[in-house]
């Protein structure tokens, strides 16, 4: 008489004879010897447990809860899922065992804070230190997830207490680098404002500059090409028109109420030969009365 036995395309048969190791049988219609073998079935499809929560003392001897999921799977390969079925016992409450044991020893040696914020590398740690222990069972830890640190009520109140003051911390710094800024910003303006002042300063007193000295440049224009004027005017006339002009000079000097005047030696010259001028025409004229 033999008996048959379907094996599932995610499961391997493990087949022990008179109690001694015979072969792993995968998917199909397998037959079994009755009382002469013994089949063992074995999953194959990834395993998922959650972990209850446990406590656990932290390096700084502060007392947490934590749970977590573990994901696990038995190798497909015959020697594998020989291991899984003659090297232990039960392999998956070992697995689970064993994950107490290793997340207690990696969060012995890891601090509140450190556990706190560096849950990615204390999961990878589980991982690889839970994986080098099932590799015995033929068993492989795919992935560990924490899903809550819980501390002491006393130390969540205190962290928040921290957490609050270094909000407060980081305003009152980013106000004071905003008011630094603004201040910067102020300061620069004012400079620029200042600058740009004395700029204009320097450029209205340059043209003013240039004005006086096309103003002073056209006045002496003028002065020159009157004096040049005045001079052609005073080559063409005689000493009789000069002679009266300076009388007539004379005349308005004698309106003056002042009892001094200077008279240049150029006028003594011409008042002589305008003297001599004038008796010489006198003499003519008596001369031209006495031969009448």
């Amino acid at each position: 008489m033999v008996f048959w036995r379907i094996v599932r395309q995610y499961e391997r048969m493990v087949v022990l004879r008179w109690g001694k190791f015979l072969d792993v049988r995968g998917p199909g219609l397998r037959i079994v010897i009755p009382f002469v073998d013994q089949p063992y079935k074995v999953d194959l499809r990834e395993q998922v447990d959650r972990v209850p929560t446990q406590k656990y003392i932290t390096s700084d001897n502060v007392v947490v809860d934590m749970d977590f999921v573990i994901y696990y799977r038995v190798l497909a390969d015959g020697e594998e899922v020989r291991k899984a079925v003659v090297d232990i016992e039960n392999y998956r409450v070992a697995t689970i065992n064993l994950s107490f044991a290793t997340l207690r020893a990696v969060i012995g040696a890891t601090t509140l804070s450190e556990a706190l914020s560096e849950r990615e590398k204390i999961r990878d740690q589980l991982q690889v230190r839970m994986d080098e222990v099932t590799g015995r069972w033929g068993i492989k830890v795919s992935q560990v997830e924490i899903n809550e640190i819980d501390p002491p009520p006393g130390v969540k109140a205190a962290m928040e207490r921290e957490k609050s003051a270094a909000a407060i911390k980081t305003a009152e710094i980013t106000e004071s680098e905003g008011a630094r800024q603004a201040a910067i910003n102020r300061a620069e303006g004012e400079k620029q404002a200042a600058i740009l002042l004395a700029e204009g300063s320097r450029q209205s007193e340059i043209l003013n500059a240039e004005g006086d000295q096309q103003a002073a440049i056209l006045r002496a224009d003028g002065f020159s090409t009157a004096l040049d004027r005045i001079n052609s005017v005073a080559q063409e006339a005689d000493a009789r028109t000069m002679s009266l002009q300076y009388f007539d000079t004379l005349s308005k000097l004698g309106g003056s109420p002042a009892t001094k005047f200077i008279f240049p030696m150029e006028f003594t010259s011409m008042l002589q030969s305008f003297v001599s001028s004038a008796a010489g025409r006198s003499g003519d004229r008596d001369g031209g009365s006495n031969g009448a």
